[in-house]
């Protein structure tokens, strides 16, 4: 089978690497989609992404298709079943896992390689998915459970006002969820005119640029600040506009290599509380649940559909990861 490697200095290559049989409870998944991920062009780019990257390794993780093999030991799936991944294991046995965050496992993984024709999660890693929800859209099953966490954990209350920078491919995901937070107005902070738009098609009450946004920061009390871009000077600018009282949630992943800065007495006057977000534990099987219902469009957030061999190219340009999401077909079926 096919499978697309990070091979270390910036360089990618397709390779040709065996089949096999699943043991266990592993599920053998033939992979139809697969979204790449900011976090794939991190350690493309040498700079890691949840974890130290030691190549060369499989690309991807937000992965779906059908199921054409399982394991001796797996008791919930069978072949023809439409599924989608969790990429990250959790061993159910650590002090962390025990705890009730299999984020922070100890034994933590990826088992959902979706860059390649087939990935072997183990079932507890692999839901069911409707009839009713096209393969590409499951797609999006990872990217959405850790924004969901994300939202979980700053807890938006009903009528508040709440700012969100970027609109990018997971800003777009994260947008919608604050639409139905109960948010009474959602302002986008996006320097680009046609994300502006896309952010007021998505359910934004305003969309801004970053400059506007210190001004009206100014004018009202900002409750909640969601940052889902990663670039210091938008982190820095996120604690900056929020309000008394205020939530910040630094979801974008960050350049290790760059620090962080703020105003601490700042910060200690308006009794802010900053907040991270590390992965998706527990919230795969609701983020399916929202996929099914249609409340999440993802068409408008696809930017390109593109083969293994062209994300090459994509990884050193981001000529369309700039625009949104890119999904890479493997199997392609719906």
């Amino acid at each position: 089978m096919k499978a697309g490697y990070y091979t270390g200095d910036c360089t990618y290559e397709v390779r040709d690497i065996p089949e096999r049989v699943p043991i266990d409870d592993e599920v053998k998944i033939r992979v139809a989609w697969c979204g790449l991920c900011g976090t794939d062009i991190h350690k493309f780019q040498g700079k890691n992404g949840a974890s130290v990257v030691i190549p060369p390794i499989i690309l991807g993780h937000e992965c779906s298709g059908i199921v054409t093999e399982v394991g001796p030991n797996c008791k919930y799936f069978k072949i023809g079943d439409r599924v989608a991944c969790d990429p990250s294991y959790g061993c159910g046995k650590c002090i962390w896992c025990q705890k009730g965050f299999p984020n922070f496992c100890l034994e933590r993984h990826g088992v959902a390689k979706g860059f390649s024709e087939y990935v072997y999660p183990p079932e507890q890693n692999v839901y069911h998915i409707a009839d009713s929800l096209d393969l590409e859209s499951a797609a999006f099953t990872e990217p959405l459970s850790c924004a969901i966490h994300g939202l979980d954990l700053i807890k938006i209350e009903s009528g508040k006002t709440v700012v969100m920078y970027g609109m990018g491919a997971i800003g777009s995901l994260m947008l919608q969820l604050i639409k139905y937070s109960g948010a009474s107005e959602i302002i986008v902070v996006e320097r680009e005119a046609e994300k502006r738009e896309l952010a007021l098609d998505l359910g934004a009450t305003l969309a801004v640029t970053d400059q506007e946004i210190t001004f009206l920061s100014q004018e009202k009390n900002i409750d909640y600040v969601v940052e889902c871009i990663g670039l210091k000077s938008t982190m820095e600018q996120a604690i900056k506009i929020a309000g008394k009282n205020g939530k910040i949630l630094l979801f974008g992943l960050g350049d290790p290599e760059e620090l962080v800065s703020f105003n601490q007495f700042e910060a200690y006057r308006k009794e802010l509380k900053i907040f991270t977000s590390y992965l998706n534990p527990h919230t795969s099987e609701r983020a399916v649940k929202l996929l099914e219902s249609g409340l999440i469009d993802t068409n408008k957030i696809i930017s390109a559909e593109l083969s293994l061999e062209e994300m090459g190219r994509e990884l050193e340009t981001l000529e369309y990861s700039r625009k949104g999401k890119v999904m890479v077909y493997l199997s392609q079926e719906h």
